[in-house]
């Protein structure tokens, strides 16, 4: 499963997330290798040229492999050529990656890009039309908060190219009591804590007779070994991706992990069925029972 969508958090620039995960995919095209950098949610200028800084560096190591890195920076003043050049950027980029910071301040900022056209919701539309392409968007921190449903914060509604998924970035114990007020408070939202370093790579369709499904690749990344950061870097101390349920069933997913969900109106659980290195093909994940197969394609046509 090829996903259209990222979502993480990390302390700095992992190898095993950026480079694998983020880089190699925008390095796939034979003419085409951009990424497309919004930093757009740090609110002063300054800020976003901080985000921006913290990325740079990272994707310059791969300029001599044909990467192109674009940015972009939100302003009062946008002329609307620029603008125009915003949006042609967003719909022809390889990757798109939302960057850290407020997500509201994003969000805003965003439907402002549009508004300036005189389409506030064109921002989230053309996200759709890539992800109906299989382009690749990514988020990271306040980003990752704005691809789902719901943000972690808990009232303001996102994006939503990740249906019915909220994550928790930069998941700590100190969280687990607001991971577990989500699920309460959003049933039909699958609820995740993603500690540093971690994210889930997520694809999304059609089931044979209408219904959507969801699959969910579950990623860790360990390979920052910078030592004054190892407190931050909690996949390091064995922390792993935390799902909690609605009635208080939770879950720890490995790197490797699968998740393979089924969205149906009116049932908040839903089907869901989980699978790794270490079960026995898939296991129902609300009674831990095998299922009897570990054909991912079966259980979708099979709906």
């Amino acid at each position: 499963m090829r996903p259209t969508e990222l979502v993480y958090s990390s302390h700095d620039r992992c190898e095993y997330l950026h480079g694998h995960w983020i880089v190699e995919r925008a390095l796939e095209g034979p003419d085409n290798r951009t990424i497309f950098y919004l930093p757009c949610s740090s609110p002063s200028r300054g800020d976003q040229e901080y985000s921006w800084g913290t990325f740079r560096p990272y994707f310059e190591r791969f300029r001599e492999r044909g990467l192109e890195a674009r940015h972009f920076y939100w302003s009062e003043d946008l002329r609307r050529e620029d603008v125009e050049l915003f949006f042609r950027w967003l719909e022809e980029s390889r990757v798109v990656i939302l960057g850290g910071g407020m997500t509201t301040t994003g969000l805003e900022r965003y439907a402002d890009f549009g508004r300036r056209l005189g389409d506030p919701e064109r921002f989230v539309r053309v996200l759709r039309e890539r992800q109906a392409r299989g382009l690749y968007n990514v988020g990271f921190s306040a980003g990752a908060d704005q691809l789902c449903e719901w943000s972690c914060d808990g009232g303001v509604r996102c994006l939503g190219l990740i249906e019915r998924v909220i994550v928790q970035l930069h998941y700590g114990m100190e969280h687990a009591e607001r991971v577990a007020r989500l699920a309460r408070s959003y049933p039909d939202c699958y609820v995740f804590g993603l500690p540093n370093d971690s994210g889930i790579a997520v694809t999304q369709g059609r089931t044979p007779s209408g219904g959507r499904w969801q699959f969910i690749q579950f990623v860790t990344d360990e390979s920052w070994d910078r030592p004054e950061d190892q407190w931050h870097i909690k996949t390091r101390h064995g922390m792993r991706i935390e799902y909690r349920g609605p009635d208080g069933r939770d879950w720890r997913f490995n790197g490797g992990d699968v998740l393979l969900r089924f969205l149906r109106d009116g049932d908040p659980r839903g089907e869901a069925f989980v699978a790794g290195p270490h079960y026995p093909g898939y296991v129902d994940l609300h009674t831990g029972d095998p299922v009897g197969t570990s054909d991912l394609r079966r259980l979708i046509e099979a709906r």
